[in-house]
């Protein structure tokens, strides 16, 4: 049993959302779109140009600043183009979800301008030609998203002449006070800025599902960023955005395969059935955020979405991994009140240390993902709602469980994340 704290989100109806936020509106900074010069890589024999951070893949001028184009607010005029003339950016593209949006991106043709860190992946593991291997087939614009004039000038030292829409995977490394604000909020508004100083029309916002019951800083985080994003496309209507809002993750269900097929007890908390989730491949889900690139009915919507198939409880994933094995289950019941009573004292140390903020923080996410269902929560009962939750793809938990039964979970690694 792992938690990934990129597997939350939230579930209320736009104009209800809207409302909700409108008494609290912040003003968005405003840039003029300057023309660009393009710089190109020439030769033909490389997919990457590491060397001077420049383009490969051309960007075209789709947006040119000396065009003035009289924009629809829910069908701006980028979404009848071929895909090879979109130009997209992607944050938090080496991020677990975000390789998989660049691959499936490119895959459709698209012109992917995909900004990384220079040392990426979990602690910083991968360096810039690791990265470019990575996202073969994107440009790849090395820069600091937490720093909105680095990522500018980035951009325009890479070449980037106009963007059409923002792509953003970002998102904090494992729910930290701190961290949580300046990834799910700063950076993710850095590349807002960014992307309209470049004539960005449309903004494609990876969000959790668990946003819904707000009890965590990165929680409040996502959800402060959701209502800026709603209210710049009140006040632009030649701008929109679509909020993606995924359950849980396969890998986040995955930790606890290996140390089953140990001869180990499966581990939940309760009975097992205190939540429940429809979870969903990386694969399907990048395929998901794809499509809120060009499709209409997408547009300015809060998008909740799960894997196929039945909610699954914890118990019900451990029976099914069993089964799998062929073997008797074997469980380990920890009472909740157990984590309530550390994080009460986690809480306590904090007032006088406080350095153990984070501690508390992570205690009380465990806690959320051991008691929260990862479906909608339906407004009218108040209840998680198996039946509201939108199913998208095909591929299922079981097909995954016995993947990793057969080849481990190399390249499924949870880094900071994990908890069991």
């Amino acid at each position: 049993m792992s938690i990934i704290t990129t597997s939350p989100r939230y579930t209320f109806n736009l104009p209800k959302s809207q409302d909700h936020f409108r008494n609290n509106p912040e003003k968005f900074s405003q840039f003029q779109v300057n023309p660009f010069q393009f710089h190109f890589c020439r030769s033909q024999s490389h997919t990457i140009c590491s060397k001077s951070n420049k383009l490969v893949y051309p960007i075209t001028a789709s947006n040119c600043s000396s065009t003035v184009v009289e924009q629809s607010p829910k069908n701006q005029l980028f979404r009848s183009k071929n895909p090879k003339d979109i130009n997209v950016l992607i944050v938090g593209s080496t991020g677990y979800i975000g390789k998989f949006v660049v691959k499936e991106l490119v895959k459709r043709g698209f012109n992917v301008i995909a900004v990384a860190r220079e040392k990426s992946g979990i602690r910083g593991r991968y360096g810039k030609e690791e990265t470019l291997s990575q996202l073969n087939g994107a440009n790849v614009c090395f820069s600091d998203v937490t720093n909105l004039d680095d990522l500018e000038r980035n951009l325009v030292n890479f070449g980037v002449d106009s963007i059409d829409v923002v792509v953003s995977c970002l998102a904090s490394r494992n729910g930290g006070i701190k961290d949580s604000w300046l990834i799910d909020y700063e950076a993710t508004k850095n590349s807002l800025l960014a992307g309209k100083k470049f004539g960005a029309v449309h903004f494609v916002l990876l969000s959790a599902i668990c946003v819904q019951k707000p009890l965590l800083e990165f929680q409040r985080a996502k959800l402060k960023f959701e209502a800026e994003l709603m209210q710049e496309a009140e006040r632009d209507e030649g701008f929109s955005y679509s909020i993606v809002r995924p359950t849980a993750f396969f890998k986040s269900l995955g930790g606890q395969v290996e140390l089953v097929k140990d001869g180990k007890p499966y581990v939940m908390f309760g009975d097992g059935k205190l939540c429940a989730c429809k979870p969903m491949s990386e694969p399907d889900l990048a395929s998901f955020i794809a499509d809120s690139v060009l499709d209409e009915d997408k547009i300015n919507q809060v998008l909740p979405i799960g894997g196929p198939g039945k909610a699954l409880t914890p118990l019900e994933q451990g029976e099914m991994l069993f089964k799998l094995l062929g073997k008797e289950p074997k469980f380990i019941k920890v009472p909740i009140e157990i984590m309530d009573f550390a994080i009460g004292v986690l809480d306590f140390l904090a007032k006088v240390i406080p350095s153990l903020e984070d501690a508390a923080e992570f205690g009380k996410i465990g806690r959320y993902y051991a008691a929260e269902s990862m479906l909608v929560l339906d407004p009218e009962t108040g209840e998680y709602s198996a039946e509201k939750t939108p199913s998208y793809g095909g591929d299922t938990l079981e097909e995954f469980f016995q993947k990793v039964l057969k080849e481990g979970m190399a390249g499924q690694e949870l880094g900071e994340q994990t908890i069991f």
